[in-house]
């Protein structure tokens, strides 16, 4: 049987979770998967997965087997890549999601820069605060900002996230600069409610200070967060992609610099390496070189 078919197979049964699911996706019948997978295992003279009537999960060897094979299938579609890309032209429609500051500020200029290279790639960009569905909303790529990722779907680092605390520059004058975390229990702390709600986290000196906090304002929403800390109305972490402009400008002023909130990476969530249009492809590496070391930090906000 063709090993670089069943270890096709033996992945995306891991990414999509099921064998139904996987044999939908590969266009072929669920005993066909079986019997990929029992070819695979034994090829590889070990069990993969355990399989109940209600799961599948990855064994010990088959958790040390599946970087491996995506390895394996990341090099034969380059070489098909390498092959066919001088012929083809990038074409069709992508669906892509991600926040919607993420959105706004950097993610739709990258996209119509893409555009004017490959002018028959189209986009439907779904904006949403929190982690879209792939697979239920037909989502091609999703950018997503966080230290939690899930593991059985594929990821592509771009760029960190930093962030800073702040306040405008009204609220400081008539509430005081905090000199100590300790100081911010004196002050109106305003949170996003999917990142920082509740606490606030730093890096200082090499460590995680957790911080817990009382919030005046929680919002779902980092424009309306951002809003609420323009117009006095508190201290909150934002990006630096997002309020890196209010900084430089003196419309916002970074409070205890010392104490960087945590870093999130940023990274382009798919969910197969295989069968991927050439648009697609061609997207993540624009992408991954545009985003590459976080551009909008190239004038450190002070």
């Amino acid at each position: 049987m063709d090993r670089l078919a069943a270890t096709c197979v033996f992945v995306t049964v891991v990414e999509q979770g099921s064998l139904t699911l996987a044999a939908e996706r590969l266009d072929m019948s669920t005993a066909m998967v079986s019997r990929y997978l029992a070819a695979m295992e034994a090829w590889l003279g070990t069990r993969l997965l355990h399989r109940t009537t209600r799961r599948l999960s990855l064994t010990e060897a088959g958790e040390a087997a599946l970087a491996s094979c995506r390895q394996l299938l990341d090099l034969s579609a380059d070489v098909e890549e390498r092959a066919g890309r001088a012929h083809r032209e990038p074409s069709g429609r992508l669906r892509l999601t991600c926040s919607p500051s993420f959105a706004d500020t950097q993610l739709a200029p990258a996209l119509m820069d893409f555009q004017r290279l490959h002018p028959r790639v189209a986009f439907t960009l779904m904006v949403a605060d929190r982690s879209v569905d792939l697979t239920a909303e037909r989502i091609d790529l999703a950018v997503r900002i966080t230290n939690t990722l899930e593991p059985t779907l594929i990821t592509r680092p771009l760029a960190t996230c930093r962030s800073v605390l702040c306040a405008a520059p009204a609220y400081l004058a008539a509430h005081g600069m905090p000199q100590t975390l300790a100081d911010l229990a004196q002050h109106r702390c305003l949170a996003h409610a999917y990142v920082s709600a509740a606490q606030y986290r730093f890096r200082h000196a090499g460590e995680l200070v957790e911080l817990p906090i009382t919030d005046a304002l929680s919002t779902n929403d980092a424009a309306t967060l951002r809003s609420a800390v323009l117009a006095g109305g508190g201290l909150a972490v934002l990006p630096t992609y997002f309020a890196g402009d209010d900084l430089r400008a003196g419309r916002l002023v970074a409070v205890l610099p010392d104490h960087e909130p945590e870093p999130l990476g940023v990274h382009a969530v798919y969910l197969s390496r295989q069968h991927q249009p050439l648009a697609l492809r061609l997207l993540l590496d624009f992408l991954a070189a545009r985003f590459d070391g976080a551009p909008w930090d190239a004038v450190r906000p002070g």
